[in-house]
């Protein structure tokens, strides 16, 4: 990785991973640390969110989140500032791990999901991570993400289709199943090529990711 990136990535990611270590200590979605891991194939389906196109990536980096985790929402711009950096080279998969204590953390997995199979995943996680503070106590969060839709250019009728699907909740609970089979206890969680994370800074997502596409 150049000078440039890891600059870039250390400005970045400063304050988010500082503000995430945090709630890492203090709050129960906290991931445990140990060796977990899953098989890459256990963690990666055809129907997973993905924040880029790279079918040929070396390596794959995969995320459980939950979208009203604060700690999840601080570690997303840096999401998106590594999908820019490594480019082709690794593929970035998002899959829902919703947790019970989060109120509207279902109905907001339900939302990127209706997005997502409008081919709008990207922006409608971006939207849902940046305005997490306007929601997460919402009496009526339903309604937020449908405007969401609305601002997005989604089709509503198939948005609102897609949220009354059974098929997409049972996505939700098959993305949570593959989370916990491969140890999730927490958000965020993240593997690099079906090996857990231990995230104490940005550094230990580059070092695993620079390991992965140099083998």
């Amino acid at each position: 990785m150049t000078r440039n990136v890891k600059i870039s990535l250390a400005a970045l990611g400063a304050f988010a991973l500082i503000v995430a270590a945090l709630l890492f200590a203090t709050r129960p979605d906290a991931p445990e640390t140990g060796a977990a891991a899953g098989t890459p194939d256990s963690l990666v389906t055809a129907d997973a969110a993905r924040l880029n196109d790279a079918p040929n990536a070396s390596a794959t980096l995969v995320e459980f989140a939950d979208f009203q985790c604060p700690a999840c929402g601080q570690v997303q711009p840096i999401m998106d500032q590594l999908v820019a950096q490594y480019g082709d080279r690794v593929q970035f998969v998002f899959r829902n791990f919703p947790l019970p204590m989060h109120q509207n953390a279902e109905a907001a997995a339900l939302a990127g999901e209706a997005a997502r199979a409008q081919g709008a995943f990207h922006p409608m996680y971006e939207r849902l991570f940046q305005t997490q503070r306007d929601w997460s106590e919402s009496p009526d969060a339903a309604t937020v993400f449908r405007g969401y839709a609305q601002d997005l250019g989604l089709d509503l009728n198939a948005y609102d289709a897609a949220i009354a699907d059974p098929a997409t909740a049972a996505k939700i609970q098959a993305d949570k199943d593959a989370g916990t089979a491969a140890g999730v206890e927490g958000t965020p969680t993240i593997f690099v090529n079906g090996e857990k994370v231990q995230l104490r800074s940005v550094q230990d997502i580059t070092d695993a990711l620079d390991a992965a596409v140099n083998r």
